[in-house]
Formats: C-alpha cells, structure tokens, sequence
C-alpha cells in the first residue's frame, strides 16, 4: 500500500511539473537562445556544424571563438578545450570554409603569436555565449574576453592580470596579408585576402584596430618568425603583437571595423557603428536590435525546451545571406563585386546555397522579414549585370558546387509573394538565360541543357554527375520560371514552353519500383538500379529521398504511382524500411548517410534537405493526420537547443526554417505559389507581427505532448477545411484557430477539394 501511494504521488508529482513547465508569453527572445545549439561536430557526423555566431541579423561581419586550426573550416567544435583565437568570419558552413577572415587574442607572460603557442585551454563552465555577447575565460593568459557585435564592427574588452608582459596578437593569416602597427594612435592596420571555394577578384577584408591603451612595445610577425620593432609587413602570412603593462583587472578595449572596400571605408564604418559608445552601450543596442528582430515572432505556451529551440533556430534563419555592401562617404550604397574586383553601388549579398535554401529559409523571409529579402533581389541583380549569372553557392563570388538553378524559385517566390520595387525584367532575363545555358562552372547555369532540352532529362550515362536530381530539380525550377513567366504576362508560347518542362519529372519514373531512376540517353532506365544507393544519379541522398522532389505536381506523382492509397503507402515506406544504404558511389560513408542511418526513422534523412518537405505530402492524399503525428516526431526527435541539437548540417538557415515553420503549423512544400501546406503548430499560441503592421495569430489552446493532431481549423471565425493557407490572405491579418486532440480526425481534410496546388489540377483550384 505505501508502495502504491509513492508511485502515486510521483505520478502526480510528475504531471504537476510537467504543467509548470509550460512558458507563458516570452518578452526577452533573445535570451532564449543558445548559440552553441549543433556545435557539438565533426566532419564524420554533423549535429548541425554550427559556430557561436556572435553578430547583427544578416551583418556584414561575424565573430566566434576559434578551436580549430587556421583554415580549418570547424573553426569552432564544442569538445575541444583550447582557443587559438578570436576570429572574424563569414563562414556559411564548414564544408564552404571562409573567407575575409582575421583572428584577435590576448596573451600573458612571453611573446606567442604562433597559433599553438598563443593558444588557451578554456571551460565551457566559463564561457557565455548570446548572439549579442561573449565572454570567455583564457586559463593559460589570464585573460577574459569579451566581444560585443555591430553590422561592421565591433568591440573588444580584455580583462587582464597584473603583468609586465601582456600582449594583444592580430593574425592577418596566409595567402597574402598585411599589417601595419601606428604606435602614436594606439592603431592596428591590415588586409587579409584568405577565401575559400571561389576566386573572387581583387579580394581583400580590411581592418582597422584601435586599442585604449598606449603600446610599450609593437612587432610584426611573417609565418613563424618575429620581426622586432617592425611596424610592417606585408607577406604570405602577416601579423602584428602589441605589449603593454597591466594591473590586476586591467581592462583594454579595442574597437575593429572592417570592409571588403577600402581601409577608409573601414574606419567610415567604424566611426558610423561605433561612434563614441563604449562597450556596454554597444552591447544593449545589439541586444535591443536582437530583442526587436526575434519578437516579430512571439510565442507563448510550450515547454522551456520547446521555446529554447525556437528561438535558437529563428537565430539561425537570421544570418545569410550576410550583407556584402556598405555605406559610403555620401551614405551611397555601395559594395565591392568579386566579379569585377570593383567598387559598385548597390545592394549585395553573399554566403548562401540557394539547393539548400529556396526550400523554406527564403520562404520564411518573404513571410516574416521580405523587406530584407527585396535588398537580396536588388543584389541578385547586381550578381547577374557584373557576372554575367545569377549564383547558385556565393562564397562571395561563384563556388562550384552542389546542383540545380534553384535561382529560379528564389526570384520567383519573391515576385508570387508580393515583393515589388525592383527590376523583376531583368531577373527574369537571368532566370531564362541560366535556364538555358550552361555557365562557366558546373554549379551556374544547367550543366547537361542541351540533353535536358532536348531529351527532356539529364542522361545518366553522358558523364554527367547527380544526373537524376539536376532533371528533377531543373523540372521545379521550369515551374518557377512559369510562374513568374505568368505573373509577368510574358508571351503565351514561353510560359507554354516552361510549363511543359515543368513535367519533365515523368520522363525519369521508373512504374516498375514507383521511383525516380536514372535515365540512359536512349530511354532505356540505367541498370543495374539499387534504390538505397546514395549519389550517383542523386544528390546527398538516394531514390528513396529523391522521388518526392516533385514540389509544384504532387497530385501528378501521386497518379505516376497508382493513385492515393498508393501514394501514401509508399511515404509510410520511408519510416519503416531500414536504414540500410549503399555508399560505393562516395567509397565510404559520408556524414549524411551516418546521419540518416542512426536517426531511427527509417529511410527519413531530415538531416539534409531533399527529403525535409516529404512529411506535408499526405496532404496531397486525404491523410492530413499523419503529417501531423510526423512532424511533431520530428520536431521532438531532431531538434534540441543543445551543442548536439540539430540531426545534420543546419546549412544557412534552412533546416531552422523547417522547424520555424512546422511550429507556426504550416511548410512551404512549394515555393513559387501561394499557399502553404498545413501541419500542427507546437504551441499554444503565436503572434507573428507582419511587416505591414497586420498580425497573424495562431492558437491552439489545447496543445500538448499527447494533443497533436488537427480535430478542426478555424480561419478569422470561420470553419476552414482546406489542407492549406494562402499566402495572400495570411498578409492581410488573420486569426488561425486550431482544436487539437489526442487521436487523429481522419475524416478532416480526406476530400480533393481540401488538397494542396498541384500542376496537374491547377485549372480546377
């Protein structure tokens, strides 16, 4: 009996503390996020391969901790216990690597500027990161460091000991650098020209340092060697150590700007974004910056776990592409091109990979922020009249890499969403010039055109790499061109040529294993096929994650498999086949297959992008309820505000918009239309004040861990029945009511006329 009324009590106990548990309205985002949430990689697994990013929203520059060595792209890995520095960076993901980067660190003691010798063992105890502030503490130096951002620039506070030999180390690093030390303004010049995966002209990131505190001693550094007295030095690898006395918690502030234009310009955007504030007035108005960004969304009504992750993934939708202009003399915009190695006025973007991101991260802004999305489109034009393309991968310039013209659905969702102000004619003409012509490097333009127009697929056996998800993915991107072909009131037989390559997807269904399969130039499907087989004819994936890239014509894959219950047979496939894989095509597992295959969910890869809209399909079937079931899993199982919280590479914002928009209850599963595919939302409530001035309200008052699925939708006090929301109508205002409950409504949204937009019946919607 005493037994019984324990377990009892601790049940009870158990229910109580899961109730207190839920957040009321949350007033302070910004404190809610943890910016080592995916930290915790490497390349052989990825729990995101985030850094602590230490900026303004989309700012020019970035900050973070260096762990890693000099060009290593994990710059900064949550199990290693040594700083080697503080660096500026622009790092999208560690497989791009930087660009524009230079590194900061205090030392005590003896003269170290080598990145061995200078580095520090640290403590995550003794470590604060916030988007706005970091602070750490150097064990070997003594020293805690603190940095606090601005778009441009940013401040520095050293705390040091009391010591006779305290030094600042400025590293320029290799591939041609320049310092230049100016003792009698207490001042720090230079340039770095170090990129990575492009070769952008004329490139340097300029800096300009200065210290508040006189230098007792100053040299210059080349490699490994020190040039004592030297205040100059222009070399492969340049760099520059100050030295000075200190008290016992002496603090040194040094104020840095920078600029991909000029040493001028640096010091223009220094005293612009600095003026004469000092570090903590510095560090509120980030803050207040951060604070007003994350509260266009506020949500109320989740666990602390649940609000943590939001608003650590919002964080994250909230940097690229970085900004690559700046403001003259005049208060011109202007930026540097790395297609011409010229100063040129205007917007410019940079860092971003458009496979991974039209799917939801450019989505989310045209929803939530499209006024900084119009800047993009105003720089994407300024891409394309300097480099002759629109980029795929910026790195600042073109990079080679990854597949597709999803170009194409980034300009033609912008257009279909509402954005005006901007020479939309000329994007269009690059949209139809990338289409149709293959670029200069394989990732710009369409590499196979002639094949894919001709054929109406990329062939598999023509020495063309991820031929299947270059057709698939060009076949979306058609679709875009038409959409934005039709809104442009563009001549009736070029919006009838985009719409027919739009269904080239059919051309590689293979009836016999209802799958996407490579296609050989004489029709004859390559053989022999393995559908658990990863690259080759696909993208970072395999048939299994393939097959469902058919965003803009569900309802046409849904018929090339057998009709509905078929269709939605095979999305159940996904979940219960093993994990199993074929990995000869890489010679060895890469990271994304060990990240599918240790998930537990099946075939599902949430961990890269080709797969991440597959669980709104069963909209397109009539069985709403299990999108529902699955992407509450998903949110549960792969996503945590912790250094391991992320299932694979986060990758610029896009695997957070997943989650951003599978908590607000709806996904984008095709961009470059109007609606979005309704799921479940999380929380009780969310506000998302819009830029307009509207406000999109969702509640769902009932919601919890066991209350997930949709009994029935409300739409401004109306019964809503459709598996969808319109973009339009979402613009204007609108109250979004859902009645969850703990077992699904399988009779809701089971009808046609409750689907989604497909290709296939757009004339009946």
């Amino acid at each position: 009996m005493k037994k019984t009324f324990i377990y009892i009590f601790l049940l009870l106990s158990s229910a109580v503390s899961a109730q207190t548990n839920i957040v009321g309205k949350v007033t302070d985002p910004v404190e809610w996020i943890n910016p080592l949430m995916g930290t915790d990689s490497k390349p052989s697994l990825s729990n995101g391969n985030t850094y602590p990013t230490i900026a303004l929203p989309w700012g020019m520059n970035f900050w973070m901790p260096q762990t890693g060595t000099m060009g290593n792209g994990w710059a900064y890995t949550y199990a290693s216990d040594k700083i080697r520095g503080f660096k500026q960076t622009h790092q999208p993901s560690p497989w791009m690597n930087d660009y524009g980067q230079f590194v900061i660190m205090p030392v005590t003691g003896k003269i170290k500027f080598n990145q061995d010798d200078r580095a520090s063992w640290f403590s995550h105890k003794a470590e604060i990161a916030k988007p706005y502030y970091y602070s750490v503490y150097l064990a070997d130096h003594d020293v805690t460091t603190e940095i606090t951002p601005t778009e441009r620039a940013a401040q520095f506070r050293f705390t040091f000991p009391q010591n006779d030999s305290s030094f600042i180390v400025i590293d320029a690093l290799d591939k041609g650098s320049y310092v230049k030390v100016i003792p009698g303004q207490n001042k720090i010049v230079g340039y770095t020209t170090k990129n990575a995966r492009s070769n952008p002209k004329n490139f340097k990131n300029h800096f300009v340092i200065y210290i508040d505190k006189p230098f007792t001693l100053s040299h210059t550094w080349s490699g490994n060697k020190l040039e004592k007295g030297k205040q100059e030095m222009n070399a492969d690898h340049a760099g520059a150590i100050v030295g000075f006395k200190t008290k016992k918690g002496e603090q040194v502030h040094l104020r840095v700007a920078s600029s991909f234009i000029s040493l001028e310009q640096a010091e223009l955007n220094l005293k612009r974004e600095l003026a004469s504030d000092d570090f903590n007035t510095t560090q509120r108005k980030a803050k207040d910056i951060w604070n007003k960004t994350l509260s266009r969304i506020a949500v109320e009504g989740g666990t602390e776990e649940q609000i943590r992750t939001f608003y650590s993934c919002l964080y994250r939708t909230l940097f690229f592409p970085h900004k690559m202009y700046e403001l003259d003399a005049n208060n011109k915009i202007v930026h540097y091109s790395p297609y011409t190695g010229e100063t040129l006025p205007g917007y410019r973007f940079a860092g971003t990979g458009f496979w991974d991101t039209f799917r939801a991260l450019y989505p989310f802004l045209n929803l939530a922020f499209p006024s900084i999305n119009k800047e993009m489109q105003e720089g994407l034009i300024n891409d394309y009249k300097e480099g002759g393309w629109l980029p795929e991968w910026s790195s600042p310039g073109y990079a080679d890499i990854m597949v597709g013209n999803n170009s194409a659905s980034v300009v033609a969702d912008a257009y279909v969403k509402g954005l005006r102000g901007y020479d939309i004619e000329k994007l269009y003409e690059a949209l139809v010039h990338g289409a149709n012509n293959e670029g200069p490097i394989t990732a710009i333009g369409r590499k196979g055109v002639e094949y894919y127009n001709k054929l109406g697929y990329v062939p598999y056996d023509v020495k063309i790499n991820e031929n299947a998800a270059r057709t698939l993915e060009y076949a979306y991107d058609d679709f875009a061109i038409y959409q934005l072909a039709k809104a442009l009131n563009k001549p009736q037989a070029e919006i009838d040529l985009y719409a027919k390559r739009s269904q080239n997807y059919r051309n590689l269904f293979d009836p016999s294993t209802g799958l996407m399969r490579g296609k050989n130039q004489d029709g004859k499907f390559q053989s022999p096929f393995n559908p658990f087989k990863w690259g080759d004819a696909f993208t970072e994936g395999n048939s299994w994650h393939y097959s469902w890239s058919v965003f803009h014509d569900v309802q046409g894959l849904v018929d090339l498999m057998g009709g509905s219950k078929n269709f939605v047979a095979k999305l159940d496939s996904v979940f219960t086949l093993p994990p199993v894989f074929d990995d000869s095509y890489y010679g060895g597992v890469i990271h994304e297959i060990r990240e599918m295959q240790i998930a537990n969910m099946g075939q599902y890869a949430h961990g890269n992008q080709p797969i991440q809209h597959m669980i709104y399909l069963y909209n397109f079937a009539g069985e709403p309820w299990k999108t529902q079931y699955w992407v509450r899993e998903t949110m549960n199982r792969m996503y945590k505000p912790t250094p391991d919280g992320y299932c694979g590479d986060e990758d610029n914002g896009q695997t957070s918009a997943w989650y951003v928009f599978s908590a607000l209850g709806f996904y984008p599963v095709c961009p470059a239309t109007d609606q979005y595919v309704v799921g479940a939302p999380l929380f009780k409530k969310v506000t998302l004040t819009l830029e307009n001035g509207k406000k999109l309200e969702i509640e769902a008052p009932k919601n919890s861990d066991q209350n997930l699925y949709v009994q029935s939708m409300r739409v401004n006090g109306k019964k809503y029945e459709k598996n969808w929301l319109s973009h339009e109508n979402l613009m204007k205002g609108a109250k979004i009511q859902f009645d969850m409950g703990a077992e699904p409504n399988t009779k809701r949204g089971t009808e046609k006329d409750a689907f989604p937009y497909s290709f296939s019946n757009q004339e009946s919607k």
